[in-house]
């Protein structure tokens, strides 16, 4: 009996990584998150009602702009990468090429455990929280009802209901004092250009520079006292309250930095999540400390719930769950100064260990 996986109205969408038309070849859908998403399942582009598909998309070109919405086609058909037959339209349009159906079993286009079996051509539109919005067999009329949909969605950038985000603000983690201490122990110290955790769909994580994604750089607190001071800190001020909010204990601090968003190359960082590769699957809440507070733009977006921005005052944290995306907007005026540790706990060291990469151990890492 042939069995495809079954979506509904409401149900969160599957996360995956798969081969792309992107520049680095490979995209992580759970990325996409913060604006509605277009998925078009289908067997080949050599198709004629594919072809018609896809001209109904792009003549409603103007639906995706990568801040509103985004399309992606998904194409099962191994001669549409190897002949180049699709191509990205940035921004907002792209395709995955499937060719091992991975992505087809998660969606229902292709039968579940089984190399034969007839496709299914599919339609998904997700909201911004990735979760099923509608989903449509293609037929005749398919994609013109899917933009049609898409095109009387409310704008993003319109404010809209309260949305509340799961994150706490907690003032005064740090007192104005150590807060000075800490911007001189950066400004006395040799600091870098901040990388970027990836990893392709089959090789392991790696660390990866990339300025239009990431402007920010970082210096790691080496002087024990000083490391000893910021975790007693975190232990009295920043711990009872995760415990008290998300009933979680706190145990490990991993990475110990003081970081700089800088005016002067309108420093930065797109929308990501923190726990999405093997080298940080363990890591639980993010705690953003800010240093000081003269200065303009980077605040903190949590793009799935709101286009709402967050910005602790000097010395206080904003603290929220790593699988969360976020992103920081880009500093203007001055510089932003943070302190940005993350915790987690007995079992998800345990999860680090199974994981552990190569090279030398974060500053400031061990047990809370």
């Amino acid at each position: 009996m042939t069995r495809y996986a079954s979506l509904f109205v409401g149900d969160p969408a599957p996360w995956f990584r798969q081969r792309c038309t992107t520049s680095h070849g490979d995209y992580t859908f759970d990325m996409t998150g913060g604006r509605y998403v277009v998925l078009y399942l289908f067997g080949s582009s050599a198709d004629p009602d594919v072809q018609h598909a896809l001209r109904v998309v792009q003549g409603h070109r103007q639906l995706f702009d990568d801040r509103q919405a985004s399309f992606f086609g998904v194409s099962a058909d191994p001669a549409d990468e190897a002949g180049a037959r699709l191509k990205a339209d940035l921004p907002g349009i792209r395709h995955f090429f499937d060719a091992d159906h991975h992505v087809g079993r998660l969606y229902g286009a292709w039968p579940e455990g089984t190399t034969d079996g007839t496709a299914r051509n599919l339609w998904y539109v997700l909201d911004p929280l990735l979760r099923i919005q509608a989903v449509l067999l293609d037929a005749p009329g398919a994609a013109a009802r899917i933009v049609d949909l898409l095109s009387r969605q409310p704008s993003l950038d319109e404010p809209g209901p309260d949305v509340l985000v799961p994150v706490l603000m907690l003032p005064d983690v740090f007192e104005p004092e150590f807060c000075t201490r800490l911007i001189d122990y950066y400004d006395r110290s040799d600091s870098q250009l901040s990388g970027v955790f990836t990893q392709s769909a089959d090789g392991p994580s790696r660390v990866v520079t990339d300025t239009g994604f990431k402007r920010r750089r970082d210096c790691p607190v080496r002087d024990r006292p000083l490391v000893e001071q910021i975790q007693a800190r975190i232990i009295r001020r920043v711990v009872p309250e995760i415990r008290k909010a998300y009933q979680f204990e706190a145990t490990q601090l991993e990475r110990l930095i003081l970081a700089s968003y800088d005016a002067s190359d309108r420093g930065c960082f797109g929308a990501h999540r923190d726990n999405t590769v093997a080298a940080t699957q363990h890591r639980r809440f993010a705690v953003s400390i800010n240093l000081n507070k003269d200065f303009e733009g980077g605040e903190l977006v949590f793009p799935e719930f709101s286009r709402r921005s967050y910005r602790p005052g000097a010395g206080g944290a904003i603290v929220f769950s790593c699988a969360l995306l976020h992103l920081v907007t880009p500093v203007t005026a001055g510089r932003r100064l943070a302190c940005l540790p993350f915790v987690y706990d007995e079992a998800a060291a345990k999860v680090k260990r199974t994981n552990a990469v190569a090279g030398p151990r974060p500053a400031g890492a061990g047990g809370i």
